[in-house]
């Protein structure tokens, strides 16, 4: 359940109806999109229309979330001053001055965050866990402070895994200390996969506009393939995680979860560029130009492109129902818009797993260190990851030891500098044996522009090298799908109705040209709007325009 003080909202802003002359409020209510689908053009149509206002738009927001709020814990805060800021959004957009487009496509528009993105205000920013309730950043996250240099109204923060899923040896996904489990919304007690869960289910269901989330290793691509949503995973450097609770600093990146490809688009050109705290960013090619990601948006996109197709990763499909029947038809939807798929071998291996848990850890030891480090309040005086594992032991809200800490206890016990040549050559060869004799030389040797390949199969060699993903919904399991509950024995894995997704990987810095193959395959096969939720709210638009406080 949402903490009662978290919900607690600021009063006395009122919902404005439009002053569109004789047209009557029923009328008005008519032509307002459905929040379940909405996307940033319509929103952005009715705002500058006069349909509705951005307060508006925020109490349906705040509405949808408390209405699902016991059931699927997916926003773990709201920020009280949403709506005083929705207010400022609708006054600078009724001034006269400024015309509606130079405000910026995001003006006004409510986006939520993943609780582990700091933000300077009177929210949390917790990572799920109690040791940071109550602590302070010393300034917004970059990305956050882009989003609000964009217009975008920050609404709250989203449930996850808790510490991105690096805490347990045995993780529940999308389980956090402080903001509960969150569950999917396509079947009964659906596991939402972590650890961007609450983003992702908070996007799939329109809970925001769009949300951002974090990935590691698939905690962007795999919630977004569980909860019928887009998810671009950027190269690491792409976007900033300065005051982003971290994991590792050699593969942690900050992207976009949204409903459709154009969206995410817009969402990640608000968050990518550089950033003198964050050196990473300083790799990003032609001098930290970045390309127009949303003029990449064209149905075209796939004309002329090379995808490879890992086939030997692939199991025969079971039926003509099975999501690898419904991967196979999609293949040929690509060769229908003017794509060649080739037959590629993409090496992957097994020990590169070892090496990346190995400097996962040493990582972590020091990025936790770091983060707490610029903290402006630090209410226990955590500095170590030690001091955070005593404290989440000897916290009882913190659930220990029925979810363990033994990630931490590895990396406590290893005690590797990420500084350290022995860190180094562990590193160094993780990524030669992912990248040049793996995903990156295998886009290469055979001039690919990306790989293809159902979502749950691509995480592992991005995430080592560091290079972007995209992921589409494709389907969703038929109605005879047995439900398999996952090891937790309290959440279903696997059932009827559960969406599933395609990927298209790329090399570093290759977002255009994902987001291009990506639209252009979204745009012919409309897959999200035939999956359609289980649970979801009952407040729309048209409860909200027109009504008095």
């Amino acid at each position: 359940m949402i903490p009662s003080t978290a919900l607690r909202l600021g009063l006395g802003v009122c919902s404005v109806l439009p002053q569109l002359g004789l047209v009557s409020a029923s009328a008005i209510r008519a032509e307002l999109p459905s929040l379940l689908d909405a996307t940033l053009d319509e929103l952005r149509q009715g705002l500058d229309a006069g349909l509705f206002t951005s307060v508006d738009l925020t109490k349906a927001y705040i509405a949808r979330i408390k209405d699902v709020a016991d059931d699927l814990h997916a926003v773990n805060e709201i920020n009280p001053e949403a709506l005083s800021i929705a207010a400022d959004m609708d006054a600078a957009r009724a001034d006269g001055t400024k015309s509606a487009a130079g405000l910026g496509p995001l003006h006004g528009i409510p986006v939520l965050l993943k609780d582990n993105i700091a933000t300077l205000d009177r929210m949390n920013t917790t990572a799920g866990s109690f040791a940071l309730v109550g602590a302070q950043p010393k300034a917004d996250s970059t990305v956050a402070a882009k989003l609000r240099h964009a217009g975008a109204i920050i609404l709250g923060k989203t449930n996850l895994s808790q510490w991105a899923g690096f805490r347990a040896v045995t993780p529940r996904e999308g389980w956090s200390a402080y903001g509960g489990q969150t569950k999917g919304a396509y079947l009964r007690h659906q596991n939402p996969l972590g650890s961007s869960s609450g983003s992702a289910v908070s996007a799939s269901i329109g809970l925001a506009w769009a949300a951002l989330g974090t990935e590691t290793d698939a905690s962007l691509i795999l919630p977004a393939n569980a909860n019928n949503v887009v998810a671009i995973k950027p190269s690491v450097g792409l976007t900033s995680r300065y005051l982003v609770v971290p994991i590792s600093e050699h593969h942690d990146t900050v992207g976009p979860l949204a409903r459709t490809v154009k969206d995410a688009a817009h969402l990640l050109a608000a968050i990518a560029g550089p950033d003198i705290n964050d050196n990473y960013t300083f790799a990003i090619p032609a001098g930290g130009k970045l390309p127009d990601y949303v003029a990449a948006c064209r149905e075209t996109g796939l004309q002329g492109k090379r995808l490879g197709l890992p086939r030997d990763w692939l199991p025969p499909p079971d039926n003509d129902t099975s999501p690898m029947r419904v991967f196979e038809d999609a293949l040929e939807v690509l060769r229908s818009q003017g794509a060649t798929v080739v037959d590629t071998q993409v090496p992957v291996s097994e020990s590169v797993r070892d090496s990346l848990m190995a400097t996962l850890g040493a990582d972590m030891l020091s990025g936790v260190a770091r983060y707490f480090g610029n903290l402006r309040t630090n209410p226990y005086n955590i500095t170590t990851l030690k001091q955070l594992q005593d404290f989440t032991q000897g916290f009882p809200q913190e659930d220990w030891p029925a979810v363990d800490t033994g990630l931490w206890q590895d990396a406590i016990d290893q005690d590797l500098d990420n500084t350290s040549p022995e860190f180094w050559s562990l590193y160094e060869e993780s990524v030669r044996l992912a990248g040049p004799q793996g995903l990156l030389g295998a886009l290469r040797n055979n001039s690919l522009d990306a790989i293809v390949v159902p979502t749950t199969m691509m995480s592992f060699l991005p995430a080592v090298v560091g290079s972007p993903i995209i992921t589409v919904p494709l389907g969703n399991l038929p109605a005879h799908w047995p439900e398999t509950e996952d090891d937790s024995g309290t959440l279903v894995s696997v059932g009827p109705n559960l969406p599933f997704g395609i990927a298209f990987a790329g090399d570093l810095f290759s977002e255009e040209k994902l987001i291009e193959i990506a639209y252009a395959f979204e745009q012919k096969t409309k897959a999200r709007g035939t999956v359609r939720p289980l649970v979801k709210p009952k407040t729309d638009l048209r409860d909200v325009v027109g009504q008095k406080d």
